[in-house]
């Protein structure tokens, strides 16, 4: 999938927007299945799905870049009204959002295949359950848009407490791991690494879940147009 060319100036600014608006969710799509792909990865030791983030995360670039550029155009141009003045705004950060998400995605993709070597730490179904949950803030925060519901984008920031919780639980468990606790493995290159990566692994989707409710919080400025 790839971005389409940016629509020419005589075509009605709605249709414009509404056009953007499309791609925007376009973008959304492919960065849902990219965190698929990173969930499969870390969770169903799937390496071939960690192959295919970075194929996925080109295309979204190419997204974010031409929306960029269209956003900017746009700007320029005598808007139809102030909720679609607010969404051009809100669109430039939100793709910025989405973006993000990807690259976090393709960085779980290599911390999946840097964790496939070790065994399975007892910390994992809760940072599966942080995985899934902050996938479902995604999804949410991207149907909102799509029917421009504010009061689903705002119940996103509800969402993000649980990812928080998990967060901390997890930290937790990690940062009270001593030395002598990890057991001897010479067979691995390291005793500390798979616990550094689960550390970065619950970081990354922490993060993931903070930009999922950014998205929730800009729809819901498109409609009210408060923040």
């Amino acid at each position: 999938m790839t971005a389409p060319a940016s629509s020419p100036n005589h075509v009605p600014f709605r249709r414009q927007v509404r056009h953007l608006e499309q791609n925007v969710l376009r973008m959304g799509a492919l960065v849902e299945h990219s965190f698929r792909l990173s969930h499969q990865a870390l969770f169903g030791r799937n390496l071939a799905a960690a192959e295919e983030i970075p194929l996925l995360d080109q295309q979204i670039d190419r997204f974010y870049r031409q929306i960029e550029v269209d956003c900017l155009r746009m700007i320029t141009l005598p808007p139809a009204a102030a909720q679609d003045a607010r969404m051009l705004g809100a669109f430039m950060q939100l793709v910025r959002d989405l973006e993000r998400i990807g690259d976090y995605a393709e960085d779980l993709g290599q911390i999946a295949v840097r964790l496939f070597p070790y065994p399975v730490h007892r910390c994992i179904p809760d940072i599966q359950t942080m995985s899934q949950h902050s996938q479902m803030m995604l999804a949410t925060s991207l149907v909102a848009l799509a029917d421009l519901d504010a009061t689903v984008g705002q119940y996103v920031k509800e969402m993000d407490e649980v990812v928080d919780r998990l967060y901390a639980k997890v930290y937790r468990q990690l940062a009270e791991t001593s030395v002598q606790d990890l057991p001897p493995e010479p067979r691995y290159e390291s005793r500390l690494e798979p616990y550094l990566l689960l550390a970065l692994t619950i970081r990354h989707l922490e993060r993931m879940a903070d930009h999922a409710t950014n998205i929730g919080q800009r729809v819901a400025f498109i409609i009210t147009g408060q923040r």
